[in-house]
């Protein structure tokens, strides 16, 4: 059984998520989110929304606009849902319309849309759309019946919603994120949406695809990957895949688990190279951190998002941001950006126990800290608390 120790198995996990070479040179952005297979979109701006600042940090010439362009021009990507709502490559349009099916079946046998428009509701939305064109929530205005809670939605959005999910309506551009709803076939390019992909082999290359972006793992991981199949369906992959290499991975705590990798894993490890020295600010939905247990296994880096939890019982902070350095996390820091008044400021900052802060690595942190300034185009960074460099 093939062997992988914590260092080089960190260096693996930040190579195979575009963190392993320094964030410059020639933008590729539909090779970029193909290689990562998703990015996650986050209504959240602390500084940047998820879903720019996740791109930002695999090359520093992209700019918030792009995403937009890429979507609503271009249609190199398109939107559904994953684990959360998310962008996808439009190539893998045809292999995502079991995703469609899953999600309507899962809608279809719960309440939670139960007080949505019925059948002929959503067709006359969908008659608007096709006279109208593209329209958002705000084009409606249906009202929430009774007591309002905190997750309820009026109708018409359950509606735009649920068709969104099914795949008959589709994102075909955002405004401030705000989301704008057409016609699926007015979308999704006819080569790709009338494709008929059998649901095998859509479960085979969804499994597949995730362990190339894995590079290593178990039946779990390569299921929550997309979680656009069922567990059940990725144990029979796995027990049937005649290519998949058994593997023990050790964590950072010189503990090993046994995994497996695809079959170029032995190629992967031998042109794998150390990784950048560069810091980076990542954020907290990035691909690389958004499995909080590999996380601390690998990295001994317990990580977890207080946006929810009372101000008084936080940890550390609202929205924190870990700092990688290498093939290292050694810090958190609590940041925002005040767009008005042309500031960034850094609220709170943690370093890692066992880390020593040097002037090198306090140098490093204000190189990233200047980046990520212009990155949301302000220009006064300002150090609310104690910590801060000398």
């Amino acid at each position: 059984m093939l062997e992988i120790d914590n260092r080089t198995a960190r260096s693996l996990w930040l190579a195979t998520n575009g963190l392993s070479k320094t964030p410059t040179g020639k933008l590729d952005l539909q090779k970029m989110i193909q290689k990562l297979g998703f990015v996650q979109l986050d209504t959240i701006q602390v500084v940047s929304r998820a879903h720019h600042h996740i791109l930002w940090s695999r090359n520093q010439n992209y700019r918030e606009p792009m995403l937009d362009k890429a979507l609503g021009k271009d249609r190199l990507i398109f939107e559904h849902f994953t684990h959360d709502a998310s962008v996808l490559p439009m190539e893998f349009l045809p292999m995502w319309k079991r995703q469609f099916k899953r999600k309507k079946e899962r809608i279809d046998n719960s309440n939670w849309y139960s007080s949505m428009l019925g059948p002929e509701g959503r067709q006359e939305i969908k008659d608007r759309i096709r006279d109208e064109g593209a329209l958002s929530t705000h084009d409606f205005d249906t009202k929430i019946v009774g007591e309002k809670t905190m997750w309820q939605r009026p109708p018409h959005k359950l509606a735009l919603d649920y068709m969104w999910y099914s795949g008959e309506l589709a994102t075909c551009h955002r405004v401030n994120f705000t989301k704008f709803y057409n016609l699926a076939e007015r979308v999704f390019p006819e080569h790709l949406w009338d494709q008929d992909i059998a649901e095998q082999e859509q479960v085979n290359w969804l499994c597949e695809a995730a362990l190339d972006r894995l590079s290593f793992g178990n039946v779990s991981q390569v299921h929550k990957f997309w979680e656009a199949t069922d567990l059940n369906e990725v144990k029979s992959w796995a027990e049937n895949h005649k290519n998949l290499v058994p593997l023990k991975v050790q964590s950072h705590d010189g503990s090993w688990v046994e995994a497996f990798g695809p079959h170029d894993i032995e190629e992967r490890l031998s042109r794998l190279e150390k990784p950048t020295t560069r810091l980076r600010i990542l954020n907290p939905f990035d691909p690389a951190i958004r499995d909080r247990n590999r996380l601390e296994r690998l990295f001994g880096f317990n990580y977890r998002i207080e946006m929810f939890v009372p101000a008084a019982k936080r940890q550390w902070g609202y929205y924190v941001y870990p700092i990688l350095e290498g093939d290292r996390l050694v810090g958190r820091i609590e940041v925002k950006a005040d767009r008005k008044k042309n500031e960034l400021n850094i609220i709170q900052f943690w370093p890692e126990q066992k880390t020593k802060w040097g002037q090198a690595r306090w140098e490093k942190l204000d190189a990233e800290l200047e980046r990520l300034a212009r990155f949301v185009n302000v220009m006064d960074i300002n150090w609310l608390c104690d910590y801060k460099p000398t």
